[in-house]
């Protein structure tokens, strides 16, 4: 059960491959979220492949859109974790319609008259096996810096395999050393930034 004053995190991991198939994104994403329950973060992860998010730039784009249940879990969260593959130098499809669907809250306003993402949180997980991990987390933070959210010093956690072979995060034996301490870094600075902005908001 959660508590009044208790930090809350979503990870939409945003694989292309449905559930239940492994993911490396998904596992990178758990990664993080341990390491944010270490922080005293309660955590919840939507594959978000696996719901019916429908195109478009609104907050309820009608009937059989699932995007408003995700929604609600953003409302509800201080922090939030993008996991997304690097599909052709690029945070995938998937991701792209989160930020799509995320441009909507530039309209939607709390009683003070700020957009609902100021004082949250976002963070970003990367995957691949070839390079491109600054730039895919660059392209998630610019737009989600834009919707509202504020970004953490060491915001990201990626793992890149080299290029022109098969591995994938989730072949591998162990976690790298220095995905770990990133990882570690990311969800710690995280929750620092997260109880600084819920103890002092943005002024309206």
């Amino acid at each position: 059960m959660t508590t009044a004053n208790e930090l809350r995190a979503l990870a939409l991991v945003c694989t292309l491959t449905p559930s239940p198939g492994d993911s490396s994104s998904d596992l990178l994403a758990q990664h993080v979220m341990d390491q944010l329950a270490a922080n005293g973060v309660k955590g919840e992860t939507v594959r978000v492949v696996d719901r019916e998010v429908k195109p478009g730039v609104a907050v309820d784009m009608g009937r059989g859109d699932e995007w408003p249940v995700i929604r609600s879990l953003l409302l509800q969260a201080d922090i939030l974790l993008i996991a997304t593959p690097i599909w052709l130098g690029h945070p995938s499809s998937v991701a792209q319609r989160v930020l799509e669907r995320l441009d909507g809250e530039l309209s939607e306003t709390d009683d003070n008259g700020l957009p609902h993402m100021y004082n949250k949180v976002a963070t970003v997980a990367v995957v691949g096996n070839e390079d491109g991990a600054h730039k895919v987390s660059a392209d998630l933070f610019q737009a989600l810096d834009d919707i509202g959210f504020t970004i953490p010093a060491g915001g990201v956690t990626y793992w890149v395999g080299e290029a022109m072979q098969g591995t994938d995060f989730k072949d591998l034996d162990e976690v790298p050393d220095t995905v770990a301490q990133t990882t570690k870094q990311l969800a710690g600075n995280a929750a620092h930034l997260a109880r600084l902005l819920r103890e002092s908001p943005y002024p309206a």
